[in-house]
């Protein structure tokens, strides 16, 4: 069993070693930049860094799987009276974007992978967060398994994910590449959801 010390730091090993990667991607691409370089920058072994990570190339998606853990922190802290809508949305603003490295890592990505290896890894991440989503509306008193309460919240998680990563791949398609934008396309998605399936 892991202990909640181990947890809490390997949790941070995986911050340091995703922050060296964007530093060093972002300064001088992901050809020039090894394995070796990465583990040195956030200071930890290469054999540590192998161990949170298969590759270099696993870092390229350092900015969703950090902001899952955002997240998760900032759905948590919303009131339980709140719609999940507003309390998505109101978790998605939080956010600690930083707009110009996301966008050049996003061109990093488009550059090194191919693109159906960046799509299933998207995909990943939208099953992520929609199982964020589902444990937020669970709540302390979860409908039994297996019932049409159950089935109901598993439904409004999933189609709250696929409502904010289509929003995000709306974003990332248009010219307008602001903060505003991006919280004004997740609100409409949103809203569009809630008056349509969720009514809630």
């Amino acid at each position: 069993m892991v202990r909640p010390a181990q947890t809490a730091r390997s949790e941070r090993t995986r911050a340091a070693l995703r922050q060296a990667a964007v530093v060093r991607f972002l300064a001088q691409g992901v050809e020039d930049t090894s394995a070796e370089q990465i583990a040195a920058d956030a200071g930890v072994s290469l054999r540590t860094f192998y161990r949170h990570f298969a590759s270099k190339n696993d870092l390229l998606f350092a900015d969703y799987d950090a902001g899952l853990e955002w997240f998760r922190a900032a759905l948590a802290n919303r009131s339980p009276q709140e719609s999940i809508v507003e309390s998505v949305n109101s978790a998605i603003l939080q956010a600690p974007y930083d707009i110009d490295a996301v966008a050049k890592i996003a061109e990093l990505r488009a550059e090194e992978l191919e693109p159906g290896v960046i799509v299933r890894h998207i995909r990943q991440v939208e099953a992520s967060f929609a199982e964020v989503v589902e444990e937020h509306l669970r709540g302390d008193d979860p409908p039994r398994p297996g019932t049409d309460a159950a089935l109901r919240v598993t439904i409004a998680a999933r189609c709250i994910a696929a409502a904010v990563f289509g929003a995000m791949e709306v974003w990332m398609l248009t010219e307008e590449h602001s903060l505003p934008e991006l919280a004004r396309l997740c609100r409409t998605a949103l809203d569009s959801l809630e008056s349509g399936v969720i009514g809630r």
